[in-house]
């Protein structure tokens, strides 16, 4: 009994471990694709970041464009209320049609 026994053990362990290569195996490349798995997104966060930050700077950009924008829109229209003004007629007249008015007196420069 002694011999049935053991060779029956020893019968047992040998199909036991292909089992347990096999359940090994597998269990190192189930963690070989988690490694890999887990590089991809890590790539793949760094690059996202450095994306996030170029848009960062990018609407930083633009927002000051846009401030930049409003204060020259605010301008326009300062300037537009200035055009409607007797003023700015008058100072119009002065420089491009050389007028003057009535009670003004005109010093030319001796040549």
């Amino acid at each position: 009994m002694n011999r049935k026994t053991r060779s029956g053990n020893g019968v047992r362990q040998k199909r036991r471990n292909p089992g347990l290569r096999r359940y090994k195996r597998s269990i190192l490349m189930i963690c070989a694709v988690l490694i890999c798995l887990t590089g991809v997104l890590a790539v793949s966060s760094v690059r996202l970041q450095a994306k996030n930050a170029e848009y960062k700077a990018q609407e930083e950009e633009l927002a000051a464009q846009i401030k930049e924008e409003e204060q020259r829109a605010e301008e326009v229209e300062e300037f537009e209320e200035y055009v409607k003004t007797d003023d700015y007629i008058k100072e119009t007249a002065e420089d491009r049609l050389n007028l003057v008015d009535p009670n003004e007196i005109i010093f030319k420069p001796s040549e």
